[in-house]
C-alpha cells in the first residue's frame, strides 16, 4: 500500500506544533486517534502550575486538522487564564473532537475518548463544550473519574451554560457601570451573536432586565424561536459589526474581532462569551482602546462555567457557585479601572493579574 508523504514544502508551517503562536509553552499535546470509532481528537494541557488542567472539548467540523489544533492551543491556554484570575486552583486545559456532533457522535465514540482523558491520570479533567451535551459527560464518567458538568442526577454541578452567561451578565453590567457610570442595562440596546445554551440565557438575563436586546446566529428556526420567547429582535442588518448598539455580545466561536471587523465596530462595550474573542490580542486590544471601546476581557467574565463545574471537585453548594459568579463584576470593575489608571489594554491587564498569581504559585512550589 502506497503511504503519501508530505515533503517539507508541502507544509502549511515550518514547526506545526511548537512554531504556533499560539503554543506558548503548553506542557503538553495529545493527539488520540481511533480507528474503530472515527474519533480524531488533540488535547491540549498548557499549564498546571496551579493544579490540573480543566477545560471543555468541543466537537467540531474543522476545516483542517490545523484550524483544530490552533484552536485546542487558543482556548487551553484560555482556560490557564480564566482559573487563575478566577482564583481557582486549577491549571488550563481544553480539547477538542474534530467532527459533526449532529451525525458523528456517538457513545462508543464518547467513551473511546474518555479512555484517552484517562491515560492522563487526572492531569487533564474534561468538561462540556461547543458540540457537547451533559448526557455526554456522563457517558465519559463512565470509563474515567476525570470529568466534570455531569448530570445532578449522578451527582455533579450540571449543565454549566446557564452559570456561564450569568457570569457574562455580571461582567457587562460591570463595564455598563464603568463606561456609562450606571450598571442598569434597562433600555440599552444589546446585540447577542450566537443563541446556543449560553446566548440563551443571556438573552433571558437581558430582556428581564429591560434591555433592547438584537439577536443574530446562522441557525433561522432558532431566532425565530428566541425571538417569540423573550421578545428579542432579530437582527437584520447588512453587518453586525457595524450595528449602533450600547453593547455587542460575542457568544459564537471566538476571533471574531479581527483586522477586518474592528474598524467597523460601532459598540461602546465588548462583553460576551465567547473564546479568545481578540484574532490578535495585542494590536486589536490596543485598537479597541484607541477607538474608547471598553472590552470585558472575555476569559474572565465567562468564567461562570468553570465555576460550576469546580463545585464538582470542592464540593461546595449552588449558593456559593452563584457568590464566585456575582464576584465576576467586581473583578472586571477593577481591572477595567487598572487598565484606565495604568493606561493598559483591559486585556492586558487582565492578563498580568492571572500570570502574575502563576508566578506566586510557581515560586511556592519551589521552597
Amino acid at each position: 500500500m502506497q503511504v503519501d508523504v508530505l515533503n517539507a514544502k508541502e507544509l502549511k508551517k515550518a514547526a506545526p506544533v511548537f512554531g504556533q503562536l499560539s503554543f506558548d509553552n503548553h506542557e503538553q499535546v495529545v493527539f488520540c486517534n481511533d480507528k474503530d470509532t472515527g474519533l480524531k481528537a488533540i488535547i491540549g494541557i498548557h499549564n498546571t502550575v496551579l493544579g490540573p488542567a480543566l477545560g471543555g472539548t468541543r466537537m467540531w467540523n474543522y476545516t483542517s486538522e490545523w484550524e483544530a489544533l490552533n484552536d485546542v492551543l487558543r482556548l487551553s491556554r484560555g482556560m490557564t487564564f480564566k482559573s487563575a484570575i478566577t482564583g481557582l486552583n486549577l491549571g488550563g486545559g481544553k480539547a477538542v473532537l474534530i467532527g459533526d456532533s449532529k451525525t458523528q457522535k456517538t457513545p462508543e465514540l464518547m467513551r473511546r475518548f474518555g479512555e484517552f482523558v484517562h491515560s492522563l491520570s487526572g492531569k487533564y479533567i474534561t468538561a462540556e463544550d461547543v458540540g457537547m451535551e451533559t448526557e455526554d459527560m456522563d457517558t465519559i464518567r463512565e470509563v474515567t473519574p476525570y470529568v466534570t458538568g455531569i448530570s445532578e442526577a449522578k451527582g455533579g454541578a450540571g449543565n454549566p451554560s446557564p452559570v456561564t452567561a450569568y457570569g457574562v451578565f455580571m461582567g457587562m453590567k460591570a463595564a455598563a457601570k464603568f463606561k456609562f457610570g450606571d450598571d442598569s442595562l434597562e433600555d440599552k440596546s444589546v446585540l447577542v451573536q450566537g443563541i446556543g445554551h449560553v446566548g440563551e440565557t443571556l438573552v433571558e438575563h437581558l430582556a428581564q432586565e429591560g434591555a433592547k436586546v438584537f439577536i443574530s446566529d446562522i441557525n433561522e428556526d432558532r431566532l425565530q424561536e428566541i425571538s417569540k420567547k423573550y421578545g428579542a429582535v432579530i437582527f437584520e442588518g447588512p453587518d453586525i459589526y457595524s450595528a449602533d448598539v450600547d453593547i455587542y455580545a460575542p457568544c459564537a466561536l471566538g476571533a471574531t474581532i479581527d483586522d477586518e471587523t474592528i474598524e467597523r465596530l460601532q459598540a461602546k462595550i465588548i462583553a460576551g462569551a465567547a473564546n479568545n474573542q481578540l484574532a490578535d490580542e495585542v494590536s486589536h486590544g490596543k485598537i479597541l482602546q484607541e477607538k474608547g471601546i471598553v472590552y470585558a476581557p472575555d476569559f474572565l467574565i465567562n468564567a461562570g462555567g468553570i465555576i460550576n463545574v469546580y463545585a464538582e471537585l470542592e464540593n461546595y453548594d449552588r449558593k456559593e457557585i452563584l457568590r464566585k459568579t456575582e464576584n465576576i463584576y467586581n473583578t472586571t470593575l477593577q481591572i477595567l479601572e487598572t487598565a484606565k489608571k495604568r493606561d493598559l489594554t483591559t486585556h492586558f491587564a487582565a492578563l498580568e493579574i492571572a500570570n502574575q498569581r502563576i508566578e506566586a504559585r510557581k515560586k511556592q512550589n519551589l521552597k
